[in-house]
């Protein structure tokens, strides 16, 4: 079968398309002829060798999939060849067969393309958790969320208005996606400035605080490690929630704030990782996935996707995602 296959640390330059065996499951796992794969910023990361991140070399990327089921493991229950399913492997989807486990593989309804499902095991489904289960969101709250242009992005600006609605505020890496923000759905989206990681950009502080008519914001979504967290803390309302989801800068992380200052503004900071959640809680990253399809077979959750026609078009793409040139979610069609 074809697979992607990243060689070594570096750039497009050490992706491949090769012929490997085809994996069969083990037990409490199952395999899917894909059909689709998502692209999501992690593999950029393990890519360029973050300590993070850091894999065995060569390393096949790949972390949510959309296909029918080729052959299940043992005591599998609930799925059988030629279901409709999507995957969150831990890695390798990028490949025309991908092993992903059981309790991490959900039926789609009926209604749902395989082309859109395939953002859901970890794009959609992250965004859901990071806004319900980590972020607390309630209708009403004030949502600020650094890399707005991106695929989590662009989730969170779908599903903030099926969860009561809210006022939302972006970040992005460079002034022309700003734009891009703003038609999916964000009610204002600023650059972000050359202030270095860790300092405050006071300018970009002031914008939002004049944004949200001086009160702060309730809820930040951060995927920029500790990169912004004084821009954070400078615009969070009392009570408000920061969550931290990535280290998408890949630079060193700093410590986190006293506690005295926290306890001063009533502030939470939290972690998330969906890598973590599926090894250690998979009921619950499962739960956000049905969620989401769910509210995509009722027809109340569009979410738009570029479609890359091949896996040798991905290279490029996580390219364009490394270098903050791409806006939106890819999938890439990979079989049938």
């Amino acid at each position: 079968m074809r697979a992607l296959v990243m060689t070594a640390p570096g750039g497009a330059e050490n992706s491949q398309i090769r012929e490997i065996e085809e994996p069969h499951p083990g037990a409490g796992q199952v395999t899917v002829d894909v059909a689709y794969a998502g692209l999501n910023f992690v593999d950029v990361m393990t890519r360029r060798g973050d300590a993070a991140y850091s894999a065995e070399w060569p390393y096949r990327p790949g972390k949510e999939v959309a296909g029918t089921v080729r052959e299940v493991g043992a005591g599998v229950v609930g799925l059988a060849p030629g279901d409709r399913v999507v995957g969150a492997p831990v890695g390798a989807g990028l490949a025309e067969v991908a092993v992903a486990e059981a309790a991490l593989t959900v039926p789609l309804p009926d209604g749902v393309a395989l082309r859109e499902a395939a953002a859901v095991p970890l794009g959609l489904a992250t965004a859901m958790l990071l806004l319900t289960d980590a972020g607390r969101f309630t209708a009403g709250d004030t949502v600020l969320v650094h890399s707005a242009g991106g695929g989590i992005g662009h989730a969170v600006a779908e599903l903030v208005p099926l969860l009561g609605g809210g006022r939302l505020i972006g970040t992005v890496g460079r002034p022309e996606k700003a734009a891009a923000a703003i038609a999916s759905g964000y009610d204002h989206a600023f650059a972000r400035g050359e202030a270095p990681a860790g300092a405050l950009d006071e300018a970009l502080a002031g914008v939002i605080r004049t944004a949200t008519d001086g009160r702060g914001v309730d809820l930040v979504l951060d995927p920029l490690g500790t990169e912004a967290l004084e821009l954070d803390l400078a615009v969070a309302a009392p009570g408000a929630r920061i969550v931290l989801f990535g280290n998408a800068g890949g630079g060193a992380v700093a410590d986190l704030p006293p506690l005295g200052r926290l306890m001063a503004g009533n502030l939470t900071v939290t972690g998330f990782s969906h890598r973590f959640l599926a090894a250690t809680a998979p009921d619950r990253l499962a739960r956000a996935i049905r969620k989401v399809l769910d509210l995509l077979a009722d027809g109340g959750l569009k979410l738009p996707v570029t479609e890359l026609p091949g896996l040798e078009a991905v290279p490029a793409a996580h390219d364009a995602m490394e270098d903050r040139r791409a806006t939106g979610k890819f999938v890439v069609r990979v079989g049938g």
